[in-house]
């Protein structure tokens, strides 16, 4: 094209200019600075996808971004019909209330399959969807309570779960508990011992038990415990328990995808103080002093006394809640009851303020950030150069040739220069 024809007809010029072959939709969009001769839009292919590219006109000339049109339809392109059955058959007995659905269902998002996680991604856009309507009817509020449970090996966590879990359901509650469990890192298998430790509960129809492998995770949250949230809640159960393992810094894991956490905490333990990390404490909106009976009253008032002189060193997270130090027994029942009174105050305080809906949406950024260092991380380790490249910077750190720093950067740069 000539350059009066190109100024004649600039859109032409670009349209053809940045034509390339691709199944996505490709579009001129202006950016930043605009002359008075603004260039509109060019649509050049219908999407076959839930993503295409955009080409942005900057000062510096076309550059390229990514544009995202996740739709429902979108997801579903692509699946055989056995396939779109499977996924119907799941959908369909998790909103109804099927446990064997959403069984098959969190099996299904926990798979490492390339092909099921397409097809776990698919029923999760439908669950969410079904959410957000089912939210939208209840005026835009939650369905749903999300707890997080942590505390130090004997504790009393499952024993707690047990009467905690059959209280809420002759008060008709619907009970999920997503019981994490630490894999060994030697064999590689878990005991998932949990389930057994809650013999009642786990014979109630309206309570559904998950115990789930940690695969290494660090701090017994596994990769898929937010999918399983979601699932669990799309099939209709309204209070969420997440136990986890230990009492660590990846417990911050744990406080990013529920609604309260509730740190657990047994008397008589020695130096409490110091045995809990700081930042835990300042996480934990409710501690709890379980084992308040018996010879354990006098240490449990003792301990409780300790924790709530020393919250009142610490920052709360929040502007409208200060956490607060109870005392329960779960073999007595002692204190339980009001323990859930205060739970229910937290959920009514954070309602009002709108303070659980703004977390709850700050939780779904973190959600993605945490899949996307995922997905790079196994996608830079399965990289073909790279995975050549692995053994030999491990032989070297560890005859000490190079030190672990440089053999990273190396691997890197080698990664950096094949995109």
């Amino acid at each position: 094209m000539s350059v009066p024809a190109m100024l004649l007809h600039p859109r032409q010029h670009l349209v053809n200019s940045l034509r390339v072959p691709s199944p996505w939709l490709h579009c001129i969009q202006t950016s930043g600075q605009q002359s008075a001769s603004r260039i509109p839009s060019a649509p050049l292919w219908i999407p076959s996808g839930h993503h295409c590219t955009k080409w942005m006109l900057l000062p510096g000339g076309p550059r390229r971004a990514l544009c995202i049109q996740a739709t429902l339809k979108d997801h579903t392109e692509g699946l055989s019909d056995k396939e779109q059955r499977f996924v119907d058959k799941l959908y369909m007995g998790l909103v109804s209330g099927q446990r064997a659905c959403l069984a098959e269902a969190i099996t299904l998002v926990e798979s490492t399959h390339s092909r099921k996680k397409e097809l776990a991604q698919v029923l999760l856009q439908r669950v969410l969807a079904h959410h957000r309507e089912q939210e939208r009817l209840n005026q835009g509020k939650p369905l749903t309570f999300r707890v997080g449970l942590s505390g130090p090996p004997g504790a009393g966590k499952s024993t707690f779960i047990e009467y905690f879990g059959k209280m809420l359901t002759e008060r008709g509650h619907r009970l999920s508990v997503l019981a994490v469990d630490p894999s060994s890192c030697t064999s590689g298998g878990s005991l998932l011992g949990d389930k057994t430790r809650m013999i009642e509960l786990s014979r109630d129809m309206n309570a559904y038990i998950r115990p789930s492998p940690t695969s290494g995770t660090l701090g017994g949250v596994t990769r898929t415990t937010n999918e399983a949230i979601l699932l669990c809640e799309g099939g209709g159960y309204d209070i969420i328990l997440i136990e986890t393992v230990g009492v660590g810094q990846s417990e911050f894991a744990v406080a990013d995808m529920v609604d309260m956490f509730v740190l657990l905490l047994p008397p008589a333990g020695g130096d409490e103080l110091q045995g809990i990390k700081r930042g835990i404490i300042e996480m934990a909106d409710l501690v709890v002093i379980t084992k308040s009976d018996g010879d354990l009253v006098v240490p449990a008032r003792r301990i409780q006394a300790e924790y709530v002189s020393a919250l009142k060193l610490l920052r709360s997270r929040s502007g409208v809640w200060r956490p607060k130090v109870i005392r329960i027994s779960a073999r007595s029942g002692e204190g339980v009851s009001e323990m859930w009174d205060t739970m229910r105050e937290f959920q009514h305080v954070m309602l009002a303020s709108g303070e659980l809906t703004t977390k709850r949406q700050k939780q779904q950024k973190v959600w993605m950030w945490n899949l996307i260092q995922e997905n790079i991380l196994e996608h830079f380790k399965t990289h073909p150069t790279i995975q050549e490249q692995i053994p030999l910077m491990e032989r070297k750190v560890l005859s000490g040739a190079l030190s672990p720093g440089l053999a990273a950067d190396l691997l890197l740069k080698a990664f950096r220069s094949k995109h």
